[in-house]
């Protein structure tokens, strides 16, 4: 007689397989075993998971390989180009191109194949200005003078002296005379397509002034690897780490205006030029192109391959964040932190209060611990607790909550109509006396004390909405770092069930950047913001997805929705609530899904705070097969 399987057989299979589920990114198994076990029992997860082995090893293979993920869908054919030059020929705008290059001892190879890929340009109209900053090789000056006598758009200066590098780019920059200038660096390579797709940008939105595209890295041997597949343009993402970096294309006559290259912050020189650049522009006329345009050579010296290498581009780019916020007037300052920077807030010069507005139905055990770790770990001082109780019947929970009420811990308010957590929260606001307001579930549970200061001191700044902290469940994995549109179908966490310390994809666990959209399950926004929208939609989404279109909403009205990783709770999500297995809870959901497909269709299909080439099946940013682009 074989022995019945328990949860904990269960659990030991699963951590068995974790590991390698999250190497070949799809989450989402292990996601449905735990849904079906919950639903069906034990026995049902294990059958589902004999079932689905096959499907396993299939996107193992298919999924498995960048290579073929360029093969597939990165990969000009004779084809496509023809096609391009027709487009060019078409073009009212075709303007020429300056790629800016310094030079100085240059790797000869490297060099050269970095000439070759702007002679390569399917897009004609360019010249490259390269300023040798005083070379001792005689390699690097030979290569430089055979190109220049090979092609009448190659220009070439040789600097008398070494000046480093913002010196030599201004010196390139000297003998630009295009429309645009894009920037090369002497060792990395651009896509054939690249001017290409740029010209494409610039005929289609001709009032922009800046543009950046993907990137990837090229080893020693031109083997291509970890691409950055990029969101458009996302400020607070830009303040943690310089993720426009290449290929970086802007007007020439906003590079004049800000007088070039700065001396002094070698190493992070266009970080410090794109700060000052966004300074003089509206950030609707910055824009993205979700391709891989660049490819960054990585060898033993390359910032590519080593940040180390380079620990004074670390350096030049925290000054230049800090001088950029001085310059603006933004009140804080920023730190080189592991993957980038850290953006400090101040708080205003009187705290505003903070209404933390809580609902609730029974679940006393999950409410103490929720209020006792907000009250005895929360750093900042000036907050109230609203409990909403929404239908209570159980004694214990009645009597706790009017204990805490009579003790002056909490107010407490009643609501007494059918769950609908839009209409609760629209209710408690009407009580809340705070600036700001709170969003908190009852199972939420503080871990960081200054998990309040750290987003009260963002959603007090200018044009910021939504503020969302960075969850986990309660064994340590991560539950939520911010919400990406589309995925699984509407919305849904970004990096979910990753370990908790794990970077992220491209250390975006570790740095503040805007998403379109937070969870509500610990939410911060200006009261103002919240009404500015008319708060959450109880209409049309009593149950699923109101926060999703709360934060649309702001979005919609030109606020940035901030996701920090610097506020920290435990969420022991959907404690005390039960499964949506109903007939009515069905049709209810599928109500509030078909009506957030309707009414954000644009932003389910393309979010801007992810990428098209990045999947909407998985959690865990993985590539997209095939890529949501024409």
């Amino acid at each position: 007689m074989s022995t019945p399987l328990t949860s904990n057989d269960l659990v030991k299979g699963l951590a068995r397989t974790v590991k390698r589920i999250r190497e070949i990114g799809i989450l989402f198994l292990l996601k449905k075993i735990v849904e079906v076990s919950r639903q069906d029992g034990v026995g049902a997860g294990f059958s589902y998971l004999k079932r689905n082995t096959s499907a396993l090893l299939r996107r193992t293979i298919h999924y498995g390989s960048y290579d073929r993920w360029i093969k597939l869908y990165d990969r000009l054919r004779p084809g496509d180009i023809v096609k391009m030059k027709a487009h060019i020929a078409g073009w009212g705008i075709q303007p020429l191109i300056s790629i800016v290059m310094p030079t100085y001892n240059s790797n000869p190879i490297f060099l050269s194949a970095a000439i070759d890929s702007v002679m390569n340009q399917i897009y004609p109209n360019w010249e490259l200005c390269i300023a040798d900053d005083a070379s001792t090789d005689p390699q690097v000056v030979e290569v430089l003078k055979r190109y220049q006598a090979q092609d009448n758009r190659i220009k070439v200066t040789f600097r008398q002296e070494n000046g480093h590098i913002s010196a030599a780019s201004n010196t390139a920059l000297e003998l630009a005379t295009g429309d645009w200038v894009a920037l090369l660096d002497h060792d990395d390579l651009l896509s054939p397509a690249a001017l290409y797709w740029v010209v494409d940008a610039i005929n289609k939105h001709p009032n922009i002034q800046i543009i950046y595209s993907d990137e990837d890295k090229a080893d020693q041997v031109g083997k291509r690897f970890d691409p950055y597949f990029k969101p458009d343009w996302n400020k607070d993402l830009f303040y943690s780490q310089n993720y426009f970096c290449h290929l970086g294309v802007y007007r020439k006559h906003l590079i004049d205006q800000i007088e070039g290259f700065r001396k002094g912050f070698e190493g992070a020189q266009d970080y410090d030029l794109t700060l000052r650049c966004i300074e003089k522009i509206d950030s609707k006329n910055i824009h993205h192109i979700p391709r891989l345009l660049y490819h960054w050579r990585s060898h033993a010296l390359s910032t590519a391959q080593c940040m180390s290498s380079k620990n004074y581009a670390v350096d030049a780019g925290e000054r230049a964040l800090n001088e950029h916020f001085e310059r603006v007037g933004i009140d804080g300052y920023v730190e080189a932190v592991p993957g980038g920077y850290r953006a400090h807030y101040a708080l205003p010069v009187q705290p505003p209060l903070v209404s933390l507005i809580i609902p609730t139905r029974n679940a006393h055990a999950l409410v103490r611990q929720c209020i006792e770790s907000i009250i005895a770990k929360t750093t900042y001082q000036n907050y109230e607790i609203i409990l909403v109780d929404n239908n209570s019947d159980e004694p214990a929970s009645l009597e706790y909550f009017s204990k805490l009420a009579s003790d002056g811990v909490i107010r407490l308010i009643r609501y007494p109509r059918e769950f609908n957590y839009s209409a609760i929260n629209n209710f408690a606001v009407n009580h809340a006396g705070g600036e700001i307001i709170g969003f908190i579930n009852n199972d939420i549970e503080v871990i960081a004390p200054d998990w309040l200061v750290e987003m009260v001191s963002l959603a007090s700044q200018s044009g910021v909405g939504a503020v969302g902290a960075k969850l986990f469940y309660p064994n340590g994995t991560l539950q939520h770092g911010g919400v990406i549109v589309g995925l699984g179908g509407v919305a849904a966490h970004s990096h979910k069930y990753y370990d908790g310390d794990a970077p992220g994809f491209f250390y975006r666990l570790k740095l503040i950047s805007s998403y379109s959209a937070v969870t509500a399950a610990c939410l911060v926004v200006k009261k103002s913001a919240y009404l500015d929208v008319g708060g959450f939609n109880e209409k049309d989404l009593a149950i699923a997805f109101n926060d999703v279109d709360f934060c649309l909403r702001l979005r919609e009205r030109g606020y940035r929705n901030v996701w920090t990783p610097y506020a920290k709770l435990n969420h022991h999500e959907s404690a005390t609530r039960g499964s949506e297995n109903t007939p009515s809870k069905v049709a209810r959901f599928n109500e509030e899904l078909g009506y957030m497909r309707n009414q954000w269709i644009d932003v389910i299909q393309s979010d801007p705070a992810y990428s098209p080439n990045l999947t909407l099946m998985h959690e865990d940013f993985s590539y997209s097969w095939p890529p949501r682009l024409q």
